[in-house]
């Protein structure tokens, strides 16, 4: 399954015609106190076209999941704990993410869908999937009927192939699987116009992953908005992605069409990849 031609232009001056824009990017956290900093990202530079797909692989620790919450505009100007921009620059949907204000954050919120590699930091176990998925519309619009965001819900859920007997139920009365689905469900639901998903599959059945990711890149094919998934497989990245970029301790060591990136390694981490990726 391959990437999705862009969307049309979404009226938003992206300066490059990016949505997202990295350039030289350093990210760090606080290692508490007294202890200073301790750096995730370093000299990060990638584009993502309007409507463009760009996967990321790496191995723990190298600092994808620091890279999906920058992108993602969750830095410690918008939550506590976050990850601190130290260097460089970073763009998203035109907004400046280093220097994000209040009022830039909350829009990042309702244009950025976030599925994060634990749902449970996304799904309230007191409210059932339907109320889940539903909270970003109360977010956008707290007048909003019952009505409606039930007909929007249902379509959501229906959207990732879920039957609308997962709407009443609770998340530990789902399996791993349909968790992550609705997750994207809700992630999706305000027809973002980036998707930053962070190892969507992760901990998921092999049997299921698979279907998660088709039920993924169908609703991108239909709606066509920019996505930055991070991954651990080659396998899962050429179902979704034409473009790689890979991370290693922080920094990328390949980046480009994922054969030419596998056919011609610059790095060992990268030759170990292809080696994987051709077994």
């Amino acid at each position: 399954m391959t990437a999705l031609a862009p969307r049309a232009a979404l009226g938003v001056d992206e300066g490059d015609g990016a949505a997202v824009h990295v350039d030289d990017l350093s990210a760090r956290y606080r290692a508490g106190a007294g202890r200073g900093h301790a750096t995730a990202l370093t000299g990060i530079s990638l584009s993502i076209p309007v409507g463009g797909t760009l996967a990321v692989v790496g191995e723990a620790g190298s600092g994808k999941s620091t890279l999906a919450r920058v992108i993602a505009g969750l830095t410690d100007r918008s939550r506590e704990g976050g990850p601190q921009i130290s260097g460089g620059g970073l763009r998203v949907l035109g907004i400046d993410v280093r220097h994000l204000r209040p009022r830039e954050s909350d829009e990042l919120a309702l244009r950025v869908g976030y599925v994060p590699q634990d749902t449970a930091h996304v799904l309230d176990p007191h409210l059932t999937a339907g109320e889940n998925v539903a909270v970003p519309l109360y977010e956008r619009n707290a007048k909003l009927t019952r009505r409606v965001a039930g007909g929007i819900v249902a379509e959501a859920i229906d959207a990732m192939h879920l039957t609308l007997a997962t709407i009443p139920k609770y998340p530990h009365e789902l399996s791993r699987g349909q968790r992550q689905r609705v997750a994207l469900a809700r992630a999706l639901v305000l027809d973002p116009d980036l998707l930053v998903a962070d190892e969507p599959t992760s901990g998921v059945d092999a049997t299921v992953r698979s279907s998660i990711l088709d039920h993924l890149a169908e609703v991108q094919r239909r709606r066509g908005f920019t996505a930055f998934v991070v991954s651990s497989e080659i396998g899962e990245v050429r179902r979704l992605s034409e473009r790689l970029a890979v991370l290693h301790r922080g920094t990328i060591v390949g980046m480009g069409a994922i054969d030419q990136v596998l056919d011609a390694p610059t790095h060992p981490y990268v030759e170990r990849l292809a080696a994987l990726g051709r077994r």
